[in-house]
């Protein structure tokens, strides 16, 4: 499981949007395919340990609670109440106002027990001895189908979800085997899926839920105005039969009637649409009505609100890739005004597929630059350049060309960023830099030797003097999709670079100071770590004559060791979300003005001394120990909680210890 921080409230930056406008993009991209990048960051939950095979039984389960036997009525059961359209296989008629009453009347139900239908929502094959074995370890009787449940599941006639869709809709094929070869495509025989998984371990089988609670629910039929009825009472005689297939071979023997129903809405759908609106998910134009819920654009929606983009360095912002399509007014998160969002001259991507930009690139965009100064582009015109995305520049295999490429760019934009746009690109007012570290490459022809025509013999590149430049520059936004991960590498080594900060403080003002939630990689951590002093040395505030190698290489902190190049995430200001590397970082803790750790199923290493397996204490006899130092830095008893005998095993239930944990937080 994970462990919860929690933080004293600390105010967070404004986060004002981005907006976009018609872009020039440009292919900075070197010649060849992209490398295979294996780290693509995709939110992941370990299904947990892998049941030893000498060892299957079920892990010790979460306090046994008394209750009894929750059971959800229908109003649709039994169905007296409506009109029979055929009788064998039996199907029934349901007016659309009939059909909304039912879906209201489920929707107040009590939800049965966890253990009442797990582990059977997980997939119980009988020929999955490993899957067997570890939930039906001491009960055989959980492999047997829930009699509690009684679901409702609406099917559209045709298939066609992109309109005209009820909520919850779904298409018969996600339910029912396809037509046998040979068979006539107008066969009327109906079979359920098998979707239980016949090999493997998981307790995340959320794709076979649909189907699973599918034969434990009464089927309604519906169609557009699309398809004809015919269509619409063959899909419902197909289904009635799968029904009943089932029922007999889940009940054998034991089989005494029909327990689910099959029905058609009566009601045209424009009807539907005309009077029940609060049932549709998608209008017949394709249209997502106010009253529906899309969990992946809400997501998208929070995402964008969560990392919206702000300025990090003068006139260089990070945010997400602009979309015009989302109003962020509808997050839940507070949203910026749309008026303080910036018009940006120059954006750069990172992604997983890009290469290291080579110097005619930098070349190519000062003349575009210039060209759009002079009138000569549009004005909404937007140059872009690409660049790798975090994770992709490997140590210790990483090249001098790609370290060079990564210095380079932050010096462009460096120069960008303090060159006003109605100058020439190149600046005759400079300074010199001594950039020759042990790190840094031999001569002949790097990619930061050429950043750009005004690099002098040595390959030192032009810093400008002038102050007034830095609120005139060019305003630079680096993107990615989510604003949380692939442009992180970039916006960390230009933050190092342009504020003449080493690795540590820059992740730390990144997130706490600046209010920027981002992802990083351990080998990111590894790399600025290793080029910190190039970075630093040829840093526009770096000065050479008070200056040393002290200077580039200051102290790390012991936290910094210990970190994987992520933070927790910050779900409130006053609360985090991380994993168990995150709480048994104290150091980071601590920079992060966390001061509670909430553990569910991961004992801290610092939270219980040696002689206490398990450490259950932190409940009711943690809190008796509150003030006694346990030599952690200040950190006390009271403050930290750990929730034991809940494992991330998909058999222990969590709703029982949500009031104590609430209460802790």
């Amino acid at each position: 499981m994970a462990a919860q921080v929690c933080a004293r409230p600390a105010p967070v930056p404004h986060q004002p949007a981005s907006t976009t406008s018609s872009q020039l993009s440009i292919n900075t991209s070197q010649a060849g395919s992209p490398k295979p990048l294996p780290h693509k960051h995709i939110p992941y939950c370990s299904p947990g340990p892998r049941p030893n095979s000498h060892q299957l039984d079920t892990p010790p389960a979460s306090p046994p609670e008394s209750g009894q036997l929750v059971e959800t009525t229908s109003l649709l059961y039994p169905p007296s109440g409506f009109d029979k359209i055929t009788n064998e296989p039996p199907i029934y008629s349901i007016s659309a106002e009939k059909l909304s009453q039912a879906i209201d009347h489920l929707a107040t139900q009590p939800l049965p027990a966890a253990e009442q239908v797990f582990p059977w929502l997980h997939g119980l094959h009988p020929e999955n001895q490993l899957q067997l074995a570890f939930f039906t370890a001491r009960k055989k009787s959980l492999r047997r189908t829930p009699k509690c449940l009684r679901g409702l599941t609406i099917v559209k006639a045709g298939g066609d979800l992109s309109h005209s869709r009820l909520k919850g809709a779904i298409a018969a094929d996600e339910i029912l085997c396809p037509a046998k070869p040979g068979r006539d495509r107008k066969s009327e025989e109906g079979e359920f899926l098998e979707v239980d998984p016949k090999d493997g371990f998981s307790v995340r089988n959320f794709h076979i839920q649909t189907c699973k609670m599918a034969t434990v629910s009464d089927l309604v039929v519906y169609r557009d105005y699309q398809t004809p009825q015919e269509e619409a009472e063959r899909l419902a005689r197909r289904l009635a039969r799968a029904q009943a297939a089932w029922q007999r071979k889940t009940d054998g023997s034991a089989f005494g009637g029909r327990m689910f129903n099959t029905f058609i809405v009566s009601d045209e759908y424009l009807k539907i649409e005309a009077v029940y609106p609060d049932l549709i998910a998608l209008d017949s134009d394709g249209c997502m009505t106010p009253s529906a819920l899309d969990f992946f654009h809400a997501e998208r929606v929070e995402m964008c609100s969560m990392t919206a983009a702000t300025e990090i360095s003068p006139n260089v912002w990070l945010g997400p890739t602009p979309d015009p399509s989302l109003d962020l007014q509808t997050s839940a998160l507070p949203s910026p005004s749309p008026k303080d969002a910036p018009n940006f001259d120059i954006m750069i991507e990172a992604s997983d597929i890009a290469q290291i930009p080579e110097p005619k690139a930098f070349k190519l965009l000062d003349d575009l630059l210039q060209r759009k100064a002079n009138a000569e582009l549009a004005e909404n015109a937007i140059p872009q350049l690409e660049f790798p995305g975090s994770g992709a520049i490997l140590p210790p295999t990483w090249s001098q060309a790609e370290v060079d490429g990564l210095l380079a760019t932050c010096q462009w934009m460096y120069r960008q960023a303090h060159t006003p746009p109605s100058l020439s690109t190149s600046s005759p007012v400079s300074k010199r830099r001594d950039s020759k570290l042990s790190l840094s490459s031999s001569s002949g022809g790097s990619a930061a030797a050429n950043v750009a025509d005004d690099l002098d013999e040595d390959g030192d590149s032009p810093m400008h003097s002038s102050s007034s430049c830095t609120q005139q520059g060019h305003r630079i936004l680096i993107h990615c999709t989510d604003g949380y991960t692939e442009s992180s590498l970039l916006a960390l080594a230009y933050y190092i670079f342009a504020e003449y900060v080493p690795v540590h403080t820059a992740w730390i003002a990144l997130h706490r100071d600046l209010g920027r939630n981002f992802f990083a990689y351990a080998t990111d951590v590894a790399l600025l770590r290793a080029i910190q002093p190039r970075l630093l040395q040829a840093s526009p505030k770096h000065l050479p004559e008070v200056g040393s190698l002290s200077m580039l290489c200051p102290p790390t902190p012991e936290w910094v060791d210990k970190m994987d190049g992520s933070l927790p995430s910050r779900i409130l200001d006053h609360l985090y979300l991380g994993n168990l590397g995150h709480a048994n970082n104290l150091g980071l803790l601590r920079e992060l003005g966390i001061g509670r750790v909430l553990s569910v199923g991961e004992p801290v290493g610092w939270g219980c001394d040696g002689d206490e397996e398990g450490g259950e204490r932190g409940t009711e006899e943690g809190r008796e120990e509150e003030g006694k130092g346990n030599g952690k830095g200040g950190w006390k008893r009271g403050d930290w909680m750990f929730v034991d005998q809940t494992q991330d095993n998909g058999v222990d239930p969590l709703m029982g210890q949500f009031g104590r944990c609430l209460e802790f937080i």
